[in-house]
């Protein structure tokens, strides 16, 4: 329950509100409290001015530029090589999960919070789709959602593994745009590990409903990870299981669709 995520689960994130509203990620727009750290000359680190964890950092990029995961996936891996172990980067995607989908960045949070990560390090829920050099492609089962992970110890081939996934994406699913995905990086041991969650849905169903029959949940990384926010009182006292999972089927691709991503890698 956190009340401060009101802004970011109700935002609008259609074209006309994003273009007719400041971006709250520029530096020009920063509350005046707010200050950050340089990293690698073009992102900004700074404190999340609305936490969901005891340390949550937003990575900004200095310039006002599109959400894009394939334009940066150095930056991602980079940031978890030098955040990690202690730290998860993540991404929310600009049609599922962001709240600036149209100023590029990341997030971190600290490492392990999230149920997630225990399940991709448990080797009985691993099954191991595809391996490719250095780069091993698996699948997470009976997790209530379709997760998709990727690990090497080099990083190009990791950089290479991230185009490689949004291209799969991008034409298995008939889009041009970027396909709908949040994800996890973290590196630990000398391995990157990229947890990716592919998506069909922005917002659930139960979203849009009327009245006391609205449930405010808007799942991104965070959330598919396994730590739902939500920001009125009601719904963290009326959400259950039951609807937790039917909420992640319902954003997530279905399984015989993320099957045809893998064998087109």
């Amino acid at each position: 329950f956190n009340p401060q995520r009101i802004k970011s689960a109700s935002a609008r994130v259609d074209e006309q509100a994003v273009q007719s509203r400041q971006c709250f990620l520029c530096i020009e727009n920063l509350p005046d409290e707010q200050r950050g750290i340089l990293y690698q000359d073009h992102f900004l680190i700074l404190c999340n001015p609305a936490p969901i964890f005891d340390r949550h950092f937003t990575i900004s990029h200095v310039t006002h530029q599109k959400q894009s995961i394939e334009a940066f996936p150095e930056i991602f891996l980079d940031l978890a090589r030098e955040f990690g172990p202690s730290y998860t980067i993540f991404y929310n995607g600009p049609q599922c999960g962001a709240s600036a989908p149209d100023h590029m960045h990341f997030q971190a949070c600290p490492a392990n919070v999230l149920p997630i990560e225990a399940l991709a390090a448990d080797d009985t829920k691993r099954l191991l789709k595809k391996k490719e050099g250095t780069v091993s492609i698996w699948a997470l089962s009976t997790c209530g959602r379709q997760v998709i992970l990727i690990e090497s110890k080099d990083e190009k081939d990791m950089e290479l593994a991230v185009r490689r996934l949004v291209e799969g994406m991008r034409k298995t699913l008939g889009v041009s745009d970027e396909p709908m995905m949040n994800v996890l990086c973290s590196f630990t041991g000398g391995t990157w590990r990229l947890i990716v969650f592919p998506r069909r849905k922005h917002r659930p169903d139960v979203y849009y409903r009327q009245g006391d029959d609205r449930v405010l949940i808007s799942p991104g990384a965070v959330d598919l990870g396994g730590l739902i926010v939500t920001p009125i009182e009601k719904d963290f006292v009326s959400v259950d299981a039951r609807m937790v999972e039917d909420i992640f089927r319902e954003v997530s691709l279905e399984g015989q669709t993320v099957e045809e991503i893998l064998r087109a890698w």
